[in-house]
């Protein structure tokens, strides 16, 4: 295969998903940005906190899904379309227990789980509300991330891109119409939210239709090692979103001791937008992802380098964009979201994304990387940095700084963590491709 080819396909592929990764991570940006209009600080504080729940929901899809469909590929790489239809069927499987065990905890324990993660009695309610219907619709978030995944690698990135932007949009109308119109406040943000991916799975459903597919609902064959491997490639998906759930805990009972909850408020603004950058770098993860299974499925290992070339090239190029924006544009950012124009939390925004967002080109690097060792079925070094990024030394890092330069040191530990991980993580990569 040449090399323009590879480059072909890697801009099919790679701006597709972008643009789908981006409108999905929007979800919650959209209710930051409409919370923040009509219910202020306190209800920015209120979805901060109840945000890594969706962390974990959004984790266990993609870890579902990312494992599955990376398996899959390596199937049908291989010629062997059948067993790649099994793992598809076994995933199924596994999704609808996820969706169970999330869906009994939103009925039955919403007010606790609102208190665990750090809810004061000021926005204990609203917090509530928010995690209650959060995880009942659990079971779309779950279903779309896992179809998004498989109709991706079974060739239709076009149409994946399509539903998850017709999602977002859905997401942006009905989050204006229930919060504003209708004053539903907070229930009306996270009902728009639940019903997005809904939507876009009634778009992914063409895919059947279109006689193209071969992923089939047929007789379920379970087997236990196919799940197991799946999981194990899917594994570093679902770490760095739930550890992504842990740092926010943290980080916002840091931050309640160091600011109270205009600094959560703060947090909660600049937590949001992170999302949506690293949305960039998670679509240039997932989108070469299918191509990159199915070269090592064919033992193309030219395929892989040059993929992972053009991955990082990008990255960069949009890693420098994002931050001279971002800090250039920091006060009329922070304003957007500032409709009460409270000044203290307006100043700690500010500081915040000037600092925060210098992780960029890291947490670009770490998250192709990690996709790259799964991708190639390499998992145990995808753990070990999943691992580094999420627990092993931002934890540390927030506390620590924090102690020394308080709410500065807050904003620092991402991206002193992050550095330091992809120091390490380059050193893996390179330690494993020299095997063959």
């Amino acid at each position: 295969m040449e090399k323009r080819a590879y480059y072909k396909a890697f801009a099919r592929y790679s701006v597709l998903s972008v643009l789908g990764t981006v409108g999905v991570s929007c979800y919650i940006l959209a209710d930051t940005f409409f919370i923040a209009r009509s219910l202020g600080a306190g209800g920015l504080a209120a979805l901060n906190i109840a945000i890594p729940a969706y962390n974990v929901i959004y984790g266990m899809g993609l870890m579902l899904g990312m494992g599955g469909a990376t398996k899959f590929s390596i199937c049908k790489g291989q010629g062997d379309e059948a067993r790649g239809g099994t793992v598809y069927r076994n995933i199924l499987v596994l999704g609808a227990v996820a969706a169970l065990v999330f869906v009994l905890a939103g009925t039955f324990f919403p007010g606790k789980l609102a208190a665990l993660l750090g809810a004061d009695a000021e926005i204990l309610q609203p917090t509530t509300t928010y995690l209650r219907w959060l995880l009942l619709f659990a079971p779309a978030f779950l279903f779309n991330n896992i179809l998004l995944c498989f109709v991706r690698n079974d060739g239709a990135p076009q149409l994946v891109a399509a539903a998850m932007l017709a999602g977002n949009f859905a997401n942006i109308v009905l989050d204006y119409i229930l919060i504003f119109p209708c004053g539903m406040g907070i229930l009306g943000a996270v009902l728009a939210t639940g019903a997005s991916p809904v939507i876009s799975m009634l778009l992914l459903s063409l895919h059947w239709k279109s006689g193209k597919s071969s992923l089939g609902f047929g007789r379920v064959r379970l087997s236990a090692a196919l799940m197991l491997q799946s999981l194990s490639l899917g594994l570093p998906s679902l770490l760095a979103q739930l550890l992504s759930g842990v740092t926010m805990v943290v980080f916002n009972l840091l931050i309640l001791r160091l600011a109270g909850n205009v600094g959560v408020a703060a947090y909660g603004i600049i937590a949001n937008i992170a999302l949506v950058v690293t949305a960039v770098y998670t679509g240039l993860s997932q989108g070469v992802q299918p191509l990159v299974s199915d070269c090592c499925g064919r033992g193309q290992r030219e395929g892989v380098a040059v993929y992972l070339r053009c991955s990082m090239a990008a990255m960069a190029a949009v890693s420098v964009v994002v931050y001279l924006l971002l800090s250039g544009f920091a006060p009329q950012v922070t304003a957007a979201f500032n409709s009460g124009q409270d000044a203290q939390l307006q100043a700690a925004a500010v500081t915040g994304l000037r600092l925060y967002f210098t992780s960029n080109l890291f947490v670009g690097f770490n998250t192709i990387l990690t996709v790259f060792f799964t991708s190639t079925g390499r998992a145990l070094p995808a753990h070990f940095l999943s691992l580094l990024r999420g627990l092993v030394l931002i934890v540390p890092a927030a506390v620590l700084l924090s102690a020394c330069w308080g709410m500065t040191g807050v904003w620092l530990a991402y991206p002193v963590a992050e550095a330091v991980a992809a120091v390490l993580g380059a050193a893996a990569w390179r330690r494993v491709s020299k095997i063959k």
